[in-house]
């Protein structure tokens, strides 16, 4: 995987979540297609530029809720 392929899916990730307000982990794997790694590149990627806020679902804790700033 190159910084171009993570560039592609993180964008695949900004869109998914432009069209909602928030999406957990396993649902954005759901409507991206990506696979685990692939959506972490993608996150950490957005996480960098500050496009993404994480934040610990209150009814799962082992689940995130990624939303875009």
């Amino acid at each position: 995987m190159n910084k171009d392929v993570i560039g592609l899916n993180a964008g695949k990730v900004w869109e998914a979540l432009s069209a909602a307000d928030a999406m957990g982990v396993k649902q954005l794997k759901k409507v991206t297609k990506l696979k685990d790694k692939e959506l972490f590149a993608a996150l950490g990627w957005l996480a960098r530029e500050d496009k993404i806020a994480i934040a610990t679902d209150d009814k799962d804790e082992k689940e995130f809720i990624i939303s875009l700033i």
